[in-house]
Protein backbone atom coordinates (compact mmCIF):
# COMPACT_ATOMS: atom_id res chain seq x y z
CA UNK A 1 0.00 0.00 0.00
CA UNK A 2 1.40 3.51 -0.80
CA UNK A 3 0.75 6.83 0.62
CA UNK A 4 -2.66 8.16 0.44
CA UNK A 5 -3.03 11.22 -2.28
CA UNK A 6 -5.62 13.75 -3.12
CA UNK A 7 -5.86 11.13 -6.26
CA UNK A 8 -7.31 8.97 -3.70
CA UNK A 9 -9.65 11.04 -1.93
CA UNK A 10 -11.44 11.73 -5.53
CA UNK A 11 -11.26 8.15 -6.55
CA UNK A 12 -12.98 7.42 -3.35
CA UNK A 13 -15.90 10.10 -3.79
CA UNK A 14 -16.62 9.16 -6.86
CA UNK A 15 -16.47 5.00 -6.19
CA UNK A 16 -19.34 5.91 -2.97
CA UNK A 17 -15.67 4.86 -0.48
CA UNK A 18 -15.88 6.01 3.02
CA UNK A 19 -12.58 8.19 3.82
CA UNK A 20 -11.40 7.74 7.46
CA UNK A 21 -9.79 10.49 9.32
CA UNK A 22 -8.49 10.89 12.95
CA UNK A 23 -6.26 13.67 14.63
CA UNK A 24 -2.67 12.59 16.08
CA UNK A 25 -0.60 14.85 17.87
CA UNK A 26 2.49 12.27 18.10
CA UNK A 27 5.06 9.37 16.99
CA UNK A 28 3.49 6.66 18.93
CA UNK A 29 -0.26 7.48 18.16
CA UNK A 30 0.52 8.65 14.77
CA UNK A 31 1.88 4.73 14.26
CA UNK A 32 -1.10 3.24 15.69
CA UNK A 33 -3.42 5.12 13.61
CA UNK A 34 -1.41 4.58 10.22
CA UNK A 35 -1.33 0.80 11.21
CA UNK A 36 -4.79 0.41 11.70
CA UNK A 37 -5.63 1.81 7.84
CA UNK A 38 -6.98 5.06 9.07
CA UNK A 39 -6.71 7.06 5.23
CA UNK A 40 -5.61 10.53 6.63
CA UNK A 41 -4.13 11.93 9.57
CA UNK A 42 -4.64 15.70 10.96
CA UNK A 43 -2.48 17.01 12.79
CA UNK A 44 -5.01 19.63 14.92
CA UNK A 45 -4.26 22.51 16.25
CA UNK A 46 -7.23 20.75 18.65
CA UNK A 47 -3.98 19.52 20.59
CA UNK A 48 -3.71 23.24 22.12
CA UNK A 49 -6.97 21.28 24.25
CA UNK A 50 -6.44 17.81 24.50
CA UNK A 51 -2.25 18.29 24.64
CA UNK A 52 -1.82 21.50 26.47
CA UNK A 53 -4.79 21.71 28.56
CA UNK A 54 -5.72 24.94 27.30
CA UNK A 55 -9.95 26.25 26.86
CA UNK A 56 -9.64 26.64 23.18
CA UNK A 57 -7.33 26.87 19.98
CA UNK A 58 -6.63 30.34 19.79
CA UNK A 59 -2.70 30.12 21.76
CA UNK A 60 -1.42 27.44 19.32
CA UNK A 61 1.72 28.62 17.46
CA UNK A 62 2.76 28.06 14.12
CA UNK A 63 6.05 26.59 15.80
CA UNK A 64 4.26 23.94 17.88
CA UNK A 65 1.80 22.67 14.99
CA UNK A 66 5.46 22.55 12.68
CA UNK A 67 6.90 20.68 15.23
CA UNK A 68 3.80 18.09 15.79
CA UNK A 69 3.28 17.50 12.68
CA UNK A 70 7.20 16.44 11.97
CA UNK A 71 6.38 13.99 14.63
CA UNK A 72 3.27 12.80 12.97
CA UNK A 73 4.92 12.59 9.58
CA UNK A 74 7.93 10.58 11.09
CA UNK A 75 5.72 7.91 12.38
CA UNK A 76 3.31 7.50 9.17
CA UNK A 77 3.93 5.29 6.19
CA UNK A 78 0.54 4.92 4.28
CA UNK A 79 -1.80 7.81 5.55
CA UNK A 80 -2.08 11.24 4.44
CA UNK A 81 -0.56 13.69 6.71
CA UNK A 82 -2.42 17.24 6.72
CA UNK A 83 -1.07 20.09 8.87
CA UNK A 84 -3.34 22.12 10.56
CA UNK A 85 -2.62 25.86 10.17
CA UNK A 86 -3.31 28.00 13.97
CA UNK A 87 -4.73 30.94 14.02
CA UNK A 88 -3.28 34.05 12.79
CA UNK A 89 -0.94 32.10 10.73
CA UNK A 90 -2.72 32.83 7.83
CA UNK A 91 -5.50 35.07 8.20
CA UNK A 92 -3.04 38.17 7.97
CA UNK A 93 -2.56 38.05 4.30
CA UNK A 94 -2.62 36.07 1.05
CA UNK A 95 1.50 36.19 1.37
CA UNK A 96 1.76 34.49 4.81
CA UNK A 97 -0.33 31.99 4.46
CA UNK A 98 1.23 30.71 1.16
CA UNK A 99 4.71 30.94 3.16
CA UNK A 100 3.60 29.67 6.09
CA UNK A 101 1.23 26.47 4.66
CA UNK A 102 4.41 25.78 2.59
CA UNK A 103 6.20 24.85 5.64
CA UNK A 104 3.92 22.64 6.61
CA UNK A 105 5.35 20.64 3.34
CA UNK A 106 8.93 21.72 3.40
CA UNK A 107 9.80 21.10 6.64
CA UNK A 108 7.40 19.13 8.32
CA UNK A 109 6.62 16.61 5.96
CA UNK A 110 3.10 17.03 5.67
CA UNK A 111 1.13 16.34 2.45
CA UNK A 112 -1.56 19.13 2.73
CA UNK A 113 -2.91 21.79 5.06
CA UNK A 114 -5.78 22.53 6.27
CA UNK A 115 -7.26 26.04 6.98
CA UNK A 116 -10.61 27.02 8.53
CA UNK A 117 -12.91 29.78 6.88
CA UNK A 118 -14.89 30.31 3.38
CA UNK A 119 -15.10 33.61 1.53
CA UNK A 120 -12.40 34.85 3.96
CA UNK A 121 -9.84 32.65 2.47
CA UNK A 122 -10.93 32.29 -1.11
CA UNK A 123 -7.67 33.93 -2.50
CA UNK A 124 -5.28 31.93 -0.04
CA UNK A 125 -6.79 28.95 -1.32
CA UNK A 126 -6.40 29.69 -4.92
CA UNK A 127 -2.85 30.87 -4.08
CA UNK A 128 -1.75 28.31 -2.01
CA UNK A 129 -3.20 25.90 -5.06
CA UNK A 130 -1.28 27.82 -7.51
CA UNK A 131 1.90 26.84 -5.09
CA UNK A 132 1.21 23.29 -5.40
CA UNK A 133 0.16 23.36 -1.85
CA UNK A 134 -3.00 20.82 -1.23
CA UNK A 135 -5.54 22.75 0.50
CA UNK A 136 -8.45 21.07 3.22
CA UNK A 137 -11.40 23.33 3.30
CA UNK A 138 -13.03 23.62 6.72
CA UNK A 139 -16.55 25.54 7.22
CA UNK A 140 -19.38 25.41 9.49
CA UNK A 141 -17.86 25.44 13.40
CA UNK A 142 -14.63 27.11 12.83
CA UNK A 143 -12.90 26.95 16.14
CA UNK A 144 -10.55 29.64 15.65
CA UNK A 145 -13.74 31.96 15.35
CA UNK A 146 -15.50 30.93 18.30
CA UNK A 147 -15.35 34.79 19.47
CA UNK A 148 -17.26 35.76 16.69
CA UNK A 149 -19.37 32.50 17.12
CA UNK A 150 -20.04 32.80 20.52
CA UNK A 151 -18.74 29.31 21.66
CA UNK A 152 -18.78 26.03 20.32
CA UNK A 153 -22.57 25.88 18.45
CA UNK A 154 -23.98 24.36 15.48
CA UNK A 155 -24.37 26.29 12.16
CA UNK A 156 -26.45 26.09 9.30
CA UNK A 157 -29.44 26.12 11.29
CA UNK A 158 -31.15 28.86 9.73
CA UNK A 159 -32.06 29.83 6.30
CA UNK A 160 -29.53 32.38 5.65
CA UNK A 161 -26.79 30.55 7.61
CA UNK A 162 -27.56 27.21 5.31
CA UNK A 163 -27.55 29.13 2.39
CA UNK A 164 -24.37 31.09 3.49
CA UNK A 165 -22.29 27.57 4.32
CA UNK A 166 -23.54 26.16 0.85
CA UNK A 167 -22.21 29.00 -1.21
CA UNK A 168 -18.94 28.80 0.62
CA UNK A 169 -18.86 25.29 0.00
CA UNK A 170 -18.92 25.70 -3.72
CA UNK A 171 -16.66 28.55 -3.21
CA UNK A 172 -13.91 26.81 -1.80
CA UNK A 173 -14.57 24.44 -3.99
CA UNK A 174 -13.76 26.81 -7.57
CA UNK A 175 -11.14 28.00 -5.20
CA UNK A 176 -9.35 24.43 -5.40
CA UNK A 177 -10.04 22.75 -2.02
CA UNK A 178 -9.42 19.01 -2.69
CA UNK A 179 -11.76 18.18 0.55
CA UNK A 180 -13.95 20.07 2.74
CA UNK A 181 -14.20 19.25 6.24
CA UNK A 182 -17.74 19.92 7.33
CA UNK A 183 -18.17 20.34 10.88
CA UNK A 184 -21.01 21.22 13.34
CA UNK A 185 -23.89 21.41 11.21
CA UNK A 186 -27.45 19.79 10.19
CA UNK A 187 -27.59 16.57 8.85
CA UNK A 188 -29.43 17.42 5.53
CA UNK A 189 -27.34 20.26 4.96
CA UNK A 190 -24.40 18.42 5.43
CA UNK A 191 -25.90 15.93 3.05
CA UNK A 192 -27.18 18.60 0.20
CA UNK A 193 -23.63 19.93 0.15
CA UNK A 194 -21.96 16.43 -0.23
CA UNK A 195 -24.24 15.75 -3.26
CA UNK A 196 -23.52 19.17 -4.64
CA UNK A 197 -19.58 19.39 -4.65
CA UNK A 198 -17.07 17.12 -6.30
CA UNK A 199 -14.83 17.31 -3.88
CA UNK A 200 -15.02 14.71 -0.49
CA UNK A 201 -16.64 15.89 2.20
CA UNK A 202 -15.19 14.84 5.51
CA UNK A 203 -17.75 15.39 8.59
CA UNK A 204 -17.54 16.18 12.17
CA UNK A 205 -21.02 16.34 13.95
CA UNK A 206 -22.52 16.67 10.27
CA UNK A 207 -23.79 13.15 10.30
CA UNK A 208 -23.59 9.93 7.97
CA UNK A 209 -23.90 11.42 4.69
CA UNK A 210 -20.18 12.85 4.12
CA UNK A 211 -17.87 11.56 2.38
CA UNK A 212 -16.14 10.55 5.28
CA UNK A 213 -15.84 11.21 9.17
CA UNK A 214 -13.02 12.56 11.99
CA UNK A 215 -12.50 12.68 15.58
CA UNK A 216 -10.15 14.13 17.94
CA UNK A 217 -7.87 10.99 18.78
CA UNK A 218 -7.90 11.51 22.78
CA UNK A 219 -11.95 11.76 22.16
CA UNK A 220 -12.20 7.86 20.44
CA UNK A 221 -9.73 6.47 22.74
CA UNK A 222 -11.57 8.18 26.10
CA UNK A 223 -8.19 10.06 27.05
CA UNK A 224 -10.07 13.65 27.32
CA UNK A 225 -12.94 13.66 29.68
CA UNK A 226 -13.11 17.77 30.17
CA UNK A 227 -15.83 17.75 27.45
CA UNK A 228 -17.50 14.97 25.28
CA UNK A 229 -19.21 16.75 22.34
CA UNK A 230 -22.55 15.07 20.94
CA UNK A 231 -20.99 13.77 18.23
CA UNK A 232 -18.09 11.80 19.46
CA UNK A 233 -18.47 8.07 20.22
CA UNK A 234 -15.39 6.39 22.36
CA UNK A 235 -14.08 2.99 21.13
CA UNK A 236 -12.00 2.62 24.36
CA UNK A 237 -11.29 4.35 27.67
CA UNK A 238 -7.53 4.45 27.61
CA UNK A 239 -7.46 7.08 30.53
CA UNK A 240 -8.92 4.76 32.90
CA UNK A 241 -6.89 1.91 31.99
CA UNK A 242 -4.07 3.79 32.35
CA UNK A 243 -4.83 5.16 35.95
CA UNK A 244 -5.42 1.39 37.14
CA UNK A 245 -2.12 0.56 36.07
CA UNK A 246 -0.42 4.03 37.14
CA UNK A 247 -1.90 3.30 40.49
CA UNK A 248 -0.82 -0.11 40.59
CA UNK A 249 2.90 0.45 40.19
CA UNK A 250 2.53 2.90 43.00
CA UNK A 251 1.70 0.81 45.37
CA UNK A 252 3.76 -2.05 43.82
CA UNK A 253 6.95 0.02 44.24
CA UNK A 254 5.68 1.21 48.04
CA UNK A 255 5.20 -2.56 49.05
CA UNK A 256 8.59 -3.49 47.52
CA UNK A 257 6.87 -5.87 44.88
CA UNK A 258 8.77 -3.73 42.17
CA UNK A 259 11.49 -3.89 40.71
CA UNK A 260 10.96 -8.14 41.35
CA UNK A 261 14.40 -10.63 40.55
CA UNK A 262 13.20 -11.02 36.94
CA UNK A 263 13.48 -6.91 36.53
CA UNK A 264 17.11 -6.96 38.12
CA UNK A 265 20.95 -7.25 36.32
CA UNK A 266 22.75 -9.72 38.33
Amino acid sequence: MGRITINDFIKKKTECNKISMITAYDYPFAQIADEAGIDAILVGDSLGMVVQGLENTLPVSMWEMLYHTKLVSRAVRNAMVIGDMPFMSYQTGTADAVRNAGRFLKEAGASAIKLEGGTEVEEHIRAMTRADIPVMAHIGLTPQAIHRMGGFKVQGRTEDSANKLLREAHLVEDAGAFALILEAIPVDLAKRITEEISIPTIGIGAGPHCDGQVLVLHDVLGLFDRFVPKFVKKYANLKEDALKALVRYRKEIEEGLFPSDEHRFK
